[in-house]
């Protein structure tokens, strides 16, 4: 299938690592113009030059971003408009926030994953959507958690914000249907990541077990026996923001091996 995205001008937050950069490696497999950032300068620039390698693709670009900083949500996509020429697709993407229950995180938690989680979400979306406007069309996928269908214990700050973006996504999908542009929400469930390995070692403490006895319980709760590769998520993110997709909007989707059973 083609999915159209040759020469398309595309921007992913938070892909120096993890499941931005598989995604912004699968666009440029696809022949995408990418745009890649994180806070961290020297790995963007390691991760720029690994995607141009397994890719073939050297329209890959970099920039630095602080996703709490609306200065450079601003410079970022004026990075992407000079070098890429515009913007056609925003795979917005960020890390996660500290594990923890609800006792754990004062006013100050709350405000920085507020920050973190939803306020970039939406000010990139702002800061992007002129661009996609006079292009007559664009996608966007927003990532977020399979805690948008079932609420995961010990992440409080995620499961609150994660939601809200799907709230965000399913809002716009009706504001922007006029203007071509289709928004989704992707979570996804135990993919292995950097992430996740954290996460697994946090519980694991928690229990006082091996890191590895909690991972096995882990894989035996997903149907299909095993966690998911970066790529297999990337693969579903590619054909949102795809010209494949043309009809599919306001949805959120969790790619996550049929964990999650919950409506």
């Amino acid at each position: 299938m083609d999915f159209g995205l040759k020469n398309k001008a595309v921007i992913v937050t938070a892909s120096s690592k993890g499941l931005g950069k598989a995604t912004a490696l699968e666009l440029a497999k696809e022949g995408a113009h990418v745009l890649i950032s994180s806070r961290n300068e020297e790995e963007l620039q390691s991760t720029a030059k690994e995607i141009i390698e397994l890719s073939g693709n050297e329209q890959v670009y970099f920039a630095t971003c602080d996703m709490t900083k609306p200065e450079d949500i601003q410079a970022l996509v004026e990075t992407a408009v000079n070098k890429l020429g515009g913007v056609d697709i925003l795979v917005n993407n960020t890390g996660g926030p500290p594990a923890g229950g609800f006792q754990q995180f004062g006013d100050e938690d709350w405000q920085y994953a507020f920050e973190l989680n939803l306020l970039s979400y939406i000010r990139t979306i702002r800061a992007v959507l002129p661009h996609m406007k006079s292009r007559n069309g664009g996608r966007i996928v927003n990532i977020a958690s399979s805690s948008t269908k079932q609420a995961i214990d010990g992440l409080i700050l995620s499961n609150t914000f994660r939601t809200g973006i799907v709230g965000l996504s399913k809002s716009l999908s009706r504001e922007l249907a006029k203007d071509h542009i289709l928004i989704n929400t992707v979570g996804p469930g135990r993919i292995a990541t950097e992430r996740v390995a954290q996460l697994d070692q946090i519980n694991a403490d928690k229990q006082h077990v091996p890191v590895e006895e909690f991972k096995k319980k882990s894989e035996k709760a997903i149907p299909l026996g095993r966690y998911g590769e970066p790529e297999e998520f990337a693969r579903a993110v590619t054909f949102l923001v795809s010209d494949a997709n043309t009809y599919l909007t306001g949805q959120s989707l969790v790619v996550d091996g049929g964990l999650v059973t919950a409506l």
